[in-house]
């Protein structure tokens, strides 16, 4: 489609909302509702090796960038808290008092108004006057990436020791659920970490965050990782990196591998990772964790036990690593789905600048505070 034709398009889309602004306006058929700042940052994340993918990332990126102002300024706070308790500062929270302020004065933060920005940005794949499942979930893609590199660039600030934009094996400090005796490390005086080889826990025989995980990250094999690299390391089922991949399949298979034969047999594989696969797989709406009916089991096994031995390798496992280790792309798919069931009236599979405007909150969800308005009937998805 040429540009002349897109802006014909844009500009023909635009007269409609203005008049159904107008039509709406004088009708009073959407409310202002109250909007408020979420961080999603956790700062206690779940004791184990798996690492949990984050929360959908706000679906506006001015809104996105509030609550990474008010995440750094928390996980601020928490860093100094735990690291250098005599130097705490007080909270200090006018900033997002204000901003959140912003968010609930319709003239300066009109849901409408911003929708109508965003569409042209969404809507370009083709650019047709309608916003795809495709397009939506590769914008909602978008803004996660943003929220977890964003993360990585503060953790890279920590552990990078000497500020050369690499992080070292010796630079790097496990996190906190890590580094704990009950994990396979011991604290030092010096605040140094040390695995501690006589601790058979769950952590330490996994072998996260320790030489194997570093160098399968580190795809230069230069000994040190850049950003890209430390992103694939804090992120594994993000990562293109093939090496990482494998490696990520090998701890699968060290989990589950109860009978430590090195491979997974069907009874470990069924007992475990298939209801994994089956929660996470396309097109799955039940998330449960019972199991069920055997015989798809079996028949995912055998698909993949290429060279039917009756086991699957780690190599085995790749076609489905990341429906065991859920990446951000599956979390976008889950949250475009929710958004186009919400939002998309006419069941066409496609939204229009219409249904988005007439449908503002589906997409504000993520700071929508529901308890401000009870009879609102929303369910928060992803936060």
């Amino acid at each position: 489609m040429t540009k002349k034709a897109s802006f014909i398009i844009y500009i023909t889309l635009a007269v409609a909302l203005l008049l159904l602004i107008s039509r709406s306006s004088n009708k009073n058929s959407h409310r202002h509702r109250r909007l408020k700042l979420r961080s999603n940052f956790n700062f206690t994340p779940p004791a184990g090796p798996r690492l949990s993918a984050s929360a959908a990332a706000a679906f506006d990126p001015l809104v996105a960038e509030f609550e990474r102002k008010r995440e750094d300024k928390e996980w601020e706070h928490h860093y100094i808290q735990a690291h250098h308790p005599e130097s705490t500062p007080t909270d200090e929270w006018d900033d997002f008092a204000s901003a959140e302020d912003y968010l609930n004065d319709e003239e300066k933060f009109n849901v409408t108004n911003r929708l109508l920005l965003l569409f042209p940005n969404i809507d370009v794949d083709p650019p047709n006057g309608y916003v795809s499942a495709a397009e939506l979930t590769q914008w909602n893609l978008k803004q996660s990436q943003k929220e977890v590199l964003h993360r990585t660039q503060r953790e890279m600030e920590v552990h990078d020791k000497n500020k050369d934009g690499f992080v070292t094996l010796a630079e790097y400090q496990p996190p906190s659920w890590v580094v704990n005796s009950e994990y396979g490390y011991e604290l030092l005086d010096n605040d140094d970490f040390l695995p501690n080889p006589d601790n058979n826990s769950f952590g330490y025989e996994m072998g996260w965050w320790k030489e194997e995980h570093f160098n399968a990250s580190d795809v230069d094999g230069d000994g040190q990782l850049n950003i890209t690299e430390f992103n694939d390391f804090l992120h594994p089922s993000d990562s293109t990196n093939h090496k990482l991949l494998e490696w990520l399949c090998k701890e699968e298979i060290r989990e589950r591998d109860t009978d430590e034969d090195g491979k997974i047999n069907y009874k470990e594989f069924y007992h475990g990772i298939y209801d994994l696969i089956r929660t996470h797989g396309e097109g799955v709406q039940n998330s449960s964790h019972e199991y069920a009916e055997e015989a798809p089991a079996k028949t995912l096994f055998n698909q993949l036990d290429k060279d039917g031995d009756g086991y699957l390798s780690h190599i085995e496992l790749l076609p489905v690593i990341q429906k065991i280790h859920p990446s951000e792309l599956y979390y976008a798919q889950q949250q475009s789905e929710y958004i186009m069931q919400q939002a998309d009236t006419d069941k066409d599979g496609r939204l229009s600048l219409t249904e988005m405007v007439e449908n503002p909150y589906v997409f504000y969800s993520a700071v929508y505070d529901e308890d401000e308005d009870e009879d609102y009937d929303y369910h928060d998805e992803f936060r």
